[in-house]
């Protein structure tokens, strides 16, 4: 049993997607997007990608992945989140900070 579903139903159900809906803004059947709901099935990599795009949302987010490291403060976390949230801006915040295409 996948827990991912669960966390795909809340975020969709928060956005105002109904299941169909859903289903087609990231190319899927409503079938696929039901067994992933259910825990049945879970998506793959490049459909998560697309997931997160249409629910505007991290994919640690969907993952439920938390940033446990002691050494990161509040702010640093929300920044990151904000971050990985904001694809657009992503080269701009790595030019501004001198990152290059290293990262």
């Amino acid at each position: 049993m996948y827990k991912i579903g669960g966390r795909i139903k809340m975020f969709r159900e928060e956005r105002g997607f109904s299941q169909k809906e859903f289903a087609e803004a990231i190319g899927q059947s409503n079938t696929t997007v039901s067994n992933w709901e259910r825990g049945l099935t879970r998506p793959d990599v490049d459909t998560l990608v697309k997931i997160c795009e249409v629910l505007a949302v991290a994919a640690d987010d969907i993952l439920d992945i938390q940033i446990t490291s002691g050494n990161i403060t509040e702010h640093e976390k929300r920044v990151i989140l904000a971050y990985r949230k904001k694809a657009k801006f992503q080269e701009a915040i790595d030019t501004l900070l001198g990152l290059g295409n290293d990262v």
